[in-house]
């Protein structure tokens, strides 16, 4: 059986510590770039390395959302990034562009890769296509059926996690 993850967004520091506290086992927070929640106040290189270090601490996880649909001037920058996260020990980056899971890939090989719901995977084809370019998890579309997801899991390798939001489309 599947252990399950309660995962929660950290968009600045009191959530992030507040989450934890109350028994989250990890939290997807973003720095001040190529992370999809704009309007959350976000964290700087140097914060994202105290709070990864404080779940681990926790024994908890971190993971960072890299997760634009990037156009090819967010890409200034975007390789020393991910290696600055995988350096820094995050859990893994949540991603929803092909072009920033392909990138991650080559630069840093050893840091794992979630599938972001921005990437609507909401079929067993789509999420096929995901864990073959390299993804250890994928969030699935928010739009699914326990059926549908139930279908998505028996067409995929047992090692390909799914994640799935149970409290509807906030973060």
């Amino acid at each position: 059986m599947a252990k399950l993850e309660l995962l929660a967004p950290a968009g600045d520091m009191e959530k992030l510590e507040t989450a934890y506290y109350f028994g989250a086992d990890a939290c997807y927070f973003a720095g001040k770039k190529w992370g999809l929640r704009a309007f959350s106040e976000n964290f700087d290189n140097d914060e994202l390395k105290h709070y990864i270090e404080y779940a681990h601490k926790l024994g908890r996880k971190a993971y960072i959302t890299v997760n634009i649909q990037a156009h090819n001037s967010d890409f200034d920058g975007l390789a020393d990034y991910i290696k600055y996260l995988e350096q820094i020990g995050a859990d893994a980056i949540i991603v929803s562009d092909a072009g920033i899971l392909t990138l991650a890939r080559q630069v840093a090989p050893n840091l794992t890769v979630h599938i972001s719901t921005q990437a609507s995977a909401s079929n067993k084809y789509a999420a096929k296509f995901w864990a073959d370019a390299g993804a250890k998890r994928i969030i699935l579309a928010r739009e699914l059926s326990l059926t549908e997801i139930r279908e998505i899991r028996d067409f995929l390798p047992d090692e390909i996690e799914l994640e799935a939001f149970v409290h509807g489309a906030m973060c």
